[in-house]
Parts: structure tokens; C-alpha cells; sequence
């Protein structure tokens, strides 16, 4: 077995962000509510992360930590459905999202609309103030699509915010939620693009890590230790000698479990972009307001236009998509992809057969492709997956890339 070769330990806040991630309700999350702030969960990139962040109110993007059994959620749900969206469910039973105040859903698929269906059929959120709304997204890129996508977001996202918890939904407050939403992005992005470098002082499971807590802690309060360990990465030094075989792109569909990353690098390969649901490609693009365009109509924009979701059929999507991937893995100096489906998720295995076929026969980029479950039991399988695909990458820098 691959000797592991992270140095978890040096990062002075690693272990605070790990203990931040076992559970949905932290400490910072019960700081926040201390506070007499509102508390707006949301599964999906569909709902722009930054309108929940409104004066007044706090994004936390929903997680099942240590989920190892759906058995409840099974009897609503069939077994044979995501199992993300039925460890939501499951942890929301057990009383695990009780902080929550709201809940702002996305039809993005079939089941993640019946899990959020859920929410209010059995009212498993013991928070008489609790509310949910879904929005029915989008699943084209153009002019028209963005005009849709913007009534649902005002009318399902905004005026609920406005008319129900009287936050402030004015072009000012969206405004400074768009300032302090790219200072938290600016951060994201200076660590991450620690991994283009030859040799990173940085993991990708402690950039994985570290993007997770972003989205699921109250932005600022988490992002002093942000900054500060941007800080210390800037002086930090790396191993003598680049301690992995070979650079990866982690790719695909939903991916909140930081060891499914140690996973891949303990086999010997870094993760040096996230391209994933909970990743950072998309997710901490700075949001640009061109001249007279609202704060409002300038975030509809952006997530409609970076939304790398499999759910969208046009041709210009499909093409963005492999576009983006391509991109990573030449920003980043990958030697190859990893594309990753959630068992039973439609979409993505779909997407997973078309982009592999696509990387291997038409760009000659190496792909492993995997399916797995939502929580990380026996790895034994995968983990062989992993460590032949990695030993095909060696040998083809042994043999001059060919």
C-alpha cells in the first residue's frame, strides 16, 4: 500500500476545520445563531450562495457527516435513489438541521425535489419559524433561460427572505453580500492556486477541507482563519521533492467527504482541482456588476453562466463543460481526470460515459471514471481503481507522455 504523505498537522487551523465539518450545526453555525441571525440551508449551486448571505442571515450548504445508514429515509424514499439526497433526509430526521430557518431548494433532479419535498411533508425541522421554497431551475444557458431563472429567484428566493423574515432585499444589501462574497472568493482562489505550482505546499485533501468550511460556516466568521492560513501558505515550505506520482482533476457530481480526496492521494495522485459539486470549480468565481446592471440581475448572470451542472442539455453547455474540465487540467498540469458519478444519479453517469469518451478518444487525456455511494465504506475496490489508473499515468511519463 501507497504510504501516505500529507503533513495534516502543519497547518495551524487544520484540526479547528476538521472538527468544524462533523457536524452541520458547528460552532460557528451556533455562534451565528447567538447572534440572532437567520440560518438559510440550500443543496445546490441553482441557488446562488451569496443572496443567502443577506444582512441579517447566513448560507450553510447541507451535509450529512458520518451518515452510514439511510434506513428512515428509505421508507420515504426508494433505496434505489441518490444517496446524498437521502442522507440529507436521514440526518434531517435524527434532528441534525434543526438550526435551520429556511430551506431553499432546486428541482435539479427528480429526487433532490422529492428529499426537499420532504422537508415540509413530514416537517422533520423541529423550528416553528422554519419555511422551504424550490425553484425550478433552468436547464439552458440563453437569454431567455436567464429571464426565467431571475423571476424564480425573486419570486421563490427574495421576496420569502423579504416577506417572511423581513431581511433587507434592496439593490444595496445585494450589493455589499456581492463585496463580501468576493473577499471570501479572492481567498478561496489565492490557496487554491497554490496547487498549479511544481511542487504545492498544500494537499489537495487540505484544500478540500478548507472549501467545505467555507461553505458550510457563516462567511465572516470563518474567514479570518482563511486569511490567515492564506497567510501561512505564502512562507510555508513544501516537501524536498514533489511527493506524489502524478496530478489529477477530481471531477463529476456531488463530493462533500474530504477522505474520498485523501483516498485518491494516499494511492499516490494530488487532486490539484476540484471540479464538483462542493468544489471550487464553480463556486468562489468572483461576481463582476457591469455598469448600470443591478446587483440582482448581475448574480443571476454569473451562477447561470458558470453552472457546470449536467442537468443543462444545450449544446453550449455540454461544450462549456468539457471546456472547463480541459482547462483545469492544463492550468493545473494534470496528467490525467478522474470523473466521479454518485450512484444512481442520472445526470452525471450519463455525463461521466459521454466526457470520458470524449477526454480518451478525442483529446487523448487520460480518464479513470468511478461511481460511488454518498458515504465512504469499503474503499477496497476503489482504492485498486485508483492505484492502476495512477501506475498507467507513471508509466506514460516514463515513456515521454505517449
Amino acid at each position: 500500500m501507497t504510504k501516505e504523505v500529507f503533513c495534516l498537522k502543519d497547518l495551524k487551523h487544520l484540526i479547528y476545520f476538521e472538527n468544524l465539518l462533523q457536524d452541520a450545526q458547528n460552532e460557528l453555525v451556533d455562534k451565528a445563531k447567538a447572534e440572532g441571525r437567520y440560518a438559510l440551508g440550500y443543496n445546490c449551486y441553482y441557488v446562488p450562495e451569496v443572496l443567502l448571505n443577506l444582512p441579517g442571515c447566513f448560507s450553510s450548504r447541507l451535509r450529512a457527516p458520518r451518515c452510514t445508514s439511510t434506513d428512515i429515509a428509505g421508507y420515504y424514499m426508494t433505496n434505489r435513489t441518490c444517496p446524498y439526497a437521502r442522507s440529507i433526509l436521514e440526518r434531517a430526521i435524527e434532528g441534525g438541521f434543526n438550526y435551520l430557518d429556511a430551506l431553499f431548494g432546486a428541482e435539479s433532479c427528480a429526487t433532490m425535489d422529492r428529499m426537499e419535498q420532504h422537508f415540509f411533508l413530514i416537517n422533520p425541522i423541529q423550528n416553528p419559524r422554519f419555511f422551504v421554497t424550490q425553484i425550478d431551475p433552468p436547464m439552458k444557458g440563453d437569454t431567455t433561460n436567464l429571464d426565467y431563472y431571475k423571476v424564480q429567484l425573486r419570486v421563490k428566493l427574495l421576496e420569502p427572505l423579504r416577506d417572511r423574515l423581513g431581511v433587507d432585499i434592496s439593490d444595496e444589501a445585494i450589493r455589499k453580500a456581492v463585496e463580501q462574497h468576493n473577499r471570501l472568493c479572492r481567498v478561496i482562489t489565492a490557496i487554491g492556486d497554490f496547487r498549479k505550482l511544481p511542487n504545492p505546499p498544500i494537499t489537495g485533501y487540505e484544500f478540500h477541507v478548507i472549501m467545505l468550511v467555507s461553505q458550510v460556516c457563516p462567511h465572516d466568521l470563518i474567514l479570518p482563519y482563511l486569511e490567515e492560513t492564506l497567510e501561512e501558505l505564502k512562507t510555508r515550505e513544501p516537501e524536498p521533492k514533489f511527493p506524489f506520482r502524478a496530478r489529477v482533476v477530481l471531477a463529476g457530481s456531488e463530493i462533500d467527504d474530504p477522505d474520498f480526496t485523501r483516498l485518491i492521494e494516499s494511492c499516490g495522485a494530488m487532486v490539484v482541482a476540484d471540479r464538483y459539486c462542493f468544489g471550487s470549480f464553480p463556486g468562489r468565481e468572483e461576481i463582476e456588476i457591469y455598469g448600470s446592471e443591478s446587483a440582482f440581475d448581475a448574480v443571476c448572470r454569473h451562477y447561470l453562466h458558470w453552472n457546470q451542472c449536467a442537468r443543462f442539455m444545450d449544446g453550449r453547455k455540454i461544450d462549456q463543460r468539457t471546456s472547463e474540465v480541459q482547462r483545469l487540467v492544463r492550468d493545473f498540469a494534470a496528467d490525467g481526470i478522474i470523473y466521479e458519478n454518485m450512484k444512481f444519479c442520472e445526470f452525471w453517469s450519463y455525463e461521466k460515459v459521454l466526457k470520458s469518451s470524449i477526454f480518451i478518444n478525442d483529446l487523448h487525456i487520460p480518464t479513470c471514471t468511478i461511481e460511488k455511494e454518498y458515504a465512504l465504506g469499503a474503499v477496497g475496490q476503489l482504492r485498486t481503481r485508483f492505484q492502476a489508473f495512477i501506475e498507467s499515468l507513471e508509466i506514460k511519463q516514463l515513456q515521454g507522455g505517449k
